[in-house]
């Protein structure tokens, strides 16, 4: 032991990368791998973490290991794994999927898929810039305007909850969480910016639901209103072929779950469906084996609101906490179930007392109609300034357009959904803004045929200029807080358009301020600066 040396990687050598890919790949696991490529199925892609082939810690329990892609042999695969996890002493995570998941994985921009591949990697089998190349398309690196449902097209959905079995003091609590739940349903189904809001209509308790880009309306509209009550239950008929089964309920319910996911059966009759994973709490975990233990070679039944969806016999006991469910499931229903399931169920029934979809063409036609209609304007607008205040006009366009990009640069970082509305708040604010300079400029001209030079009568300009401004811009100010309504006050405005219209109209004046005193003052500074040289 005292002979032998240690060598390590010098990290900032330019090899490093290759080294340790070459290593990975002739060595331990990955060397396994590709060494039994043809036992393990018909692989397409395969590749080791970073992390992995680094040696060290996972960020978190969730990360993979490993990844393959391709009609996998499993008990072949996991002769392997646990080979390496002897070798290294540590758990392997690893993730088997077809090309059918992992394609599926990749359109719906699943955030494990995600996860996985723009981290570090070393392939092991398949083209790496193939398999990464729809997620390079999929990863929009330039955060893009959010579009309301009136510009973006969608569904707009009015949902009525069923109280009747709820007491009156706890219904708020209960319409928040039917609120929150609808929530994670709608992110996790993957929609990009929805709005849902709560709305009391007399003794009604109703959800405001937008789906901003939907396209499978009715899918969508199935994932929202479905209850999504799981539980399982064991049979109380003595022969599990008998045709008129009962079942009893065993106190599992969907409250034990852990998670839910979507993977592909990859033996056996159900080879290749969509089927779904459940993994229990560690409580859930103790339920279910002593289910299993007490039903072997018996039927225990599944059921989602009352309804079976799969009844499995129970050929040996389960104690890992994990069980399947299969029925007949394309991709798309096994991931709206594993969606619902991971939300949680709603607390109270609800339904769906209107619905209205707007074509993205007909947003489309909104959006170029309000561009068509801003440059118009701010063309007139600007040749108005140039035409009557020459220079100082010019200077007054430059600020425009500092203008411009500040409350663009607004609506990304905060962000803004962008209405029609929205878009003619954002009009009316450059008005506006160039109101305040006409203000500053007329009084520039009193200066000057009031015989000041032409430097004091700039900054006495600005100065007597300003109370106007601001009487103006404040009391605009307070009229657009009070249609943004933001403590959510009943008795004040409540609509979504008009609160776009109002936020917008908002962050433009306060930005007109800031571009009208400040940006055009100091731009007029330079200008005085540079003539009197």
């Amino acid at each position: 032991r005292a002979n032998r040396l240690y060598y390590g990687f010098v990290k900032t050598y330019p090899f490093y990368q290759d080294l340790l890919s070459l290593v990975a790949k002739t060595s331990g696991l990955g060397a396994e791998i590709i060494k039994n490529k043809h036992k393990l199925g018909n692989i397409k892609f395969a590749m080791l973490s970073g992390r992995f082939v680094r040696f060290q810690v996972r960020k978190s329990e969730e990360d993979i290991d490993l990844l393959l892609v391709g009609q996998v042999n499993l008990p072949q695969l996991n002769i392997l794994v646990r080979q390496a996890e002897s070798q290294r002493e540590k758990e392997i995570n690893y993730a088997p999927m077809t090309l059918e998941e992992f394609g599926f994985r990749k359109s719906r921009r699943d955030p494990f898929l995600l996860r996985i591949l723009m981290g570090g990697r070393v392939m092991l089998i398949g083209d790496e810039e193939e398999m990464v190349a729809l997620v390079a398309l999929a990863v929009n690196w330039v955060k893009p305007l959010k579009m309301g449902l009136d510009l973006q097209g969608g569904t707009h959905l009015v949902l009525d909850t069923d109280m009747s079995q709820i007491a009156e003091v706890d219904r708020s609590d209960a319409l928040n969480s039917v609120k929150e739940i609808i929530s994670r349903r709608v992110d996790l189904y993957g929609v990009a910016e929805p709005v849902i809001q709560t709305a009391k209509v007399g003794d009604s308790n109703r959800l405001i639901v937008e789906l901003p880009g939907i396209q499978a309306v009715d899918q969508a509209v199935e994932l929202i209103g479905q209850t999504a009550q799981l539980d399982f239950r064991e049979s109380l008929t003595v022969e599990a072929s008998d045709s008129a089964m009962v079942f009893a309920s065993t106190g599992l319910t969907g409250k034990d779950l852990k998670k839910a996911g979507v993977s592909f059966a990859q033996s056996g009759a159900e080879s290749g469906q969509a089927v779904v994973d459940l993994e229990f709490t560690q409580d859930g975990a103790k339920k279910f084996a002593t289910l299993t233990q007490a039903n072997v070679g018996k039927p225990v039944a599944i059921f989602l609101d009352d309804q079976p969806v799969t009844i499995p016999i129970v050929n040996e006991p389960i104690l890992d906490g994990r069980a399947v469910i299969s029925g007949n499931f394309d991709a798309d229903t096994a991931t709206q179930l594993s969606i619902q399931l991971n939300a949680g169920a709603l607390p109270v029934p609800v339904s769906i007392i209107s619905q209205t979809n707007i074509s993205a063409t007909l947003g489309a036609a909104s959006i170029n109609q309000s561009i068509k209609a801003g440059l118009v304007g701010l063309a007139l607008v600007s040749l108005f300034m140039i035409l009557i205040y020459r220079w100082p006009g010019l200077i007054a366009v430059v600020g425009l357009i500092i203008y411009g990009l500040i409350t663009l640069s607004l609506y990304r970082l905060i962000p803004v959904t962008l209405t029609l509305p929205g878009i003619a708040g954002l009009i009316l604010s450059v008005g506006m803004a160039v109101d305040a300079n006409i203000l500053i400029f007329e009084r520039l001209k009193e200066e000057r045929r009031a015989g000041r030079p032409f430097r004091l009568a700039l900054e006495l300009a600005f100065g007597r200029a300003w109370d106007a401004i601001k009487d103006a811009n404040v009391t605009t100010i307070v009229v657009a807080l009070i249609l943004i309504n933001p403590l959510n006050w009943q008795v004040l405005n409540t609509s979504g358009l008009v609160r776009g219209f109002a936020l917008t109209l908002f962050l433009g004046v306060l930005t007109s301020l800031f571009t009208g005193i400040f940006v055009t003052r100091t731009l007029m500074r330079q200008f005085l600066k540079v003539k009197e040289k």
